[in-house]
């Protein structure tokens, strides 16, 4: 990158960094050999003439933003054997920067849709429609969430009933409620969908399963008997896809659409049972992995706009008369964006772990090995919704940050907030994920007051408490680790106690459940956050970049790590764990650490190398040259193509003749 006509600011910023961007760089992306290939497909990407053409997403309207969509997905396609685009990564990089945080139509296709059939299908299913999935002659979807049930999956109403006399499912919407309602691309793009529905055979429902359902002609496209499917109508985001509701009346499939590699129903009606009923977490964790690092690379986009621009961005006086200062110089701006810096680095780690937990444990579901599936199930949930939460507030902080200029699709980061915040209650809304996560812990805490050894991540549950913490004014990663240990085994441990008292004084279980369930959510966060303070801790201390770059994004850890204790003061006081004076070194710590970070933060936010085409805002651009941006940005707004706008003539002028005016007698 140039820079030739960078902001001097910016470039101040840059020049006193005291590290090499390019160092830290490296180590988030593997090295230089797939930073350069990543950047490369930046360039051929953002070069090609195709989406140049295309009209600017935030001047679409919804069904402009869903055909450009689809136009973008053809030309991707197109470019893959081109450019000779080779596995997950290639194909991630070149999509983040022609479609950046625009969730294509067929997104669902390729992430829900074929791992579906991959994970759940017998071999000759698989056989059967994987190669028509990935040639894209079969278009798929996921219809699960209803109108009237989401995250509650036994709840669901669909009902798929066996009929043995034709050997065939019988598919019914049987309520206003069963109506599925929200799966993407089911509006208008696919022509197949894995519906999950009720299964009922011989008399008796076995619960959810998965069925392959056609929906449309593969001829023309039309809907097939039977089946009632459109789009749900505007959403708060997600424009490029065609959210949509199926409404399904005596749809008959064959016997063999049902996904039968787990469960199966023969010919005569007989069920067959799994031989463990969560072998079908395969998906789910794998989907929640993939929100975990879409929520660090929304927070990252959000605070390289936010601390770039707070860089270049001058206001107010500090002494009179004096120049005025850049806003990143503001104590109070460095309190609300540095944590969340600290924070996407945090949720970076975060995201590395989980892809890699999810690889190992798709390969030992594979061989049938289901002993750790429990646990990375729950850590799957429990960081979904820690991350999202956290992505989502931090983005709007962000937003809050870059002043008014923040609300405009200029910045980039209203894109970025509606992209980012419906992970917060798709793929399972958040509280509900968390009381997952809780209903493991207290399954653990359970094995540990029977003598169980706990597995893994969840064995500090076991460990003897600590009365009062080890800190001193040196804050070692060792004792910050311990505090929030101590956190979260107390809470567990609370919660646990009281859904015991209230089981005892009479309360049913399912009632003590819902009456400890707020202590349950308290739990639950406070062992994500740990997980989250522990890999961070771990990440840096087996890092193997260079001195200063380590020493930097120690600071950065750190940070991370106090400032979640301070903002949390009240769960690590409680017991007393906690000195006052303990509390006063860890205030003076984040103040320091500010301090040390300022210098750097530019630097830190440049190593995560997001191509200007991939922010698309106006404050955030590489070389700070944001007034001129927000200029040209407002003059090719289409209200600004002609000096004298058509409703001028239709409601404007007909007010300025006061013998026409009802105003005029007021």
């Amino acid at each position: 990158m140039s820079e030739l006509s960078v902001n001097p600011d910016l470039a101040n910023e840059r020049l006193n960094a005291t590290f090499d961007v390019e160092n830290l760089t490296n180590l988030i992306y593997g090295g230089p050999e797939k930073v350069k290939r990543r950047r490369q497909i930046h360039k051929v990407a953002s070069e090609d003439p195709f989406y140049k053409k295309l009209k600017p997403w935030s001047y679409c309207s919804v069904e402009e933003q869903y055909e450009n969509a689809l136009a973008k997905h053809n030309h991707i396609k197109e470019s893959i054997d081109k450019l000779e685009l080779n596995g997950f990564d290639d194909l991630y990089y070149y999509k983040s920067c022609v479609t950046p945080h625009e969730p294509g139509p067929l997104d669902v296709h390729y992430g829900m849709f074929i791992p579906t059939i991959e994970q759940q299908g017998t071999a000759e299913q698989k056989e059967k429609w994987l190669a028509s999935a990935y040639s894209e002659e079969i278009k798929g979807t996921y219809a699960q969430t209803e109108m009237g049930h989401g995250t509650f999956l036994r709840g669901l109403e669909t009902t798929a009933t066996y009929d043995p006399k034709t050997k065939e499912f019988i598919l019914n919407s049987p309520t206003l409620t069963s109506i599925k309602y929200w799966p993407a691309a089911l509006g208008k793009t696919t022509n197949h969908c894995v519906v999950v529905a009720q299964l009922f055979t011989q008399g008796t429902c076995h619960g959810i399963h998965t069925f392959m359902l056609q929906t449309r002609s593969l001829v023309d496209h039309s809907v097939l008997p039977g089946i009632e499917v459109g789009v749900i109508g505007n959403k708060f985001g997600f424009g490029t896809n065609d959210n949509g509701y199926l409404k399904l009346t005596n749809v008959r499939i064959p016997r063999d659409n049902m996904l039968m590699r787990y469960s199966k129903v023969l010919e005569d009606g007989t069920y067959i049972k799994p031989q463990n009923s969560k072998v079908s977490y395969g998906v789910m964790v794998y989907v929640r992995s993939m929100i975990v690092k879409q929520a660090f690379s929304a927070l990252a986009e959000a605070c390289v706009i936010s601390i770039r621009y707070s860089a270049v961005r001058r206001q107010s006086e500090t002494v009179p008369g004096g120049i005025e200062p850049q806003i990143l110089d503001y104590q109070t701006q460095q309190y609300r964006l540095f944590p969340l810096l600290a924070t996407a680095y945090a949720l970076y780690f975060a995201g590395n772990y989980m892809s890699t937990a999810y690889s190992e444990g798709s390969q030992k579901i594979e061989k049938g090995q289901l002993e750790e599936l429990p646990q990375l199930h729950a850590l799957s949930a429990g960081l979904k919704a820690f991350t999202s939460y956290a992505a989502s507030s931090g983005v709007e902080v962000c937003r809050i940050c870059c002043g008014g200029h923040g609300y405009s699709q200029a910045s980039g980061l209203p894109k970025i907030y509606v992209s980012v915040v419906p992970a917060c209650t798709y793929e399972g809304e958040n509280t509900v994920m968390m009381l997952q996560v809780a209903r493991y812990l207290m399954k653990c805490y359970k094995d540990k007051q029977q003598g169980s050894q706990l597995p893994g991540f969840v064995s500090y549950i076991a460990e003897i408490p600590q009365k009062r913490s080890c800190m001193d004014e040196h804050l070692s990663f060792s004792c910050l680790v311990k505090a929030y240990k101590h956190r979260a085994a107390r809470l567990i441990e609370a919660a646990a106690k009281q859904m015991q008292s209230l089981i005892q004084s009479g309360s049913p279980a399912h009632e003590a459940w819902n009456k400890s369930s707020v202590q349950l959510l308290w739990a639950a966060n406070a062992h994500c956050h740990l997980f989250c303070v522990q890999n961070f801790v771990e990440n840096i201390e087996r890092s193997s970049g260079d001195s200063r770059t380590n020493e930097v994004l120690k600071a950065v850890c750190q940070l991370y790590s106090i400032h979640g204790i301070l903002e949390n003061l009240g769960e690590f006081i409680h017991d007393g764990f906690l000195s006052g004076q303990q509390i006063d070194y860890l205030q003076k710590a984040m103040f320091k650490l500010f301090e040390i970070i300022r210098p750097n933060a530019v630097a830190l936010v440049d190593a995560f190398d997001i191509p200007d085409q991939v922010l698309q805002s106006c404050l955030g651009r590489y070389d700070g040259q944001v007034y001129q941006a927000l200029y040209d940005y407002a003059r090719m707004a289409p209200m600004n193509q002609t000096e004298i706008h058509s409703t001028y003539y239709t409601h404007l002028r007909p007010l300025m003749n006061p013998l026409t005016s009802n105003y005029s007698k007021l």
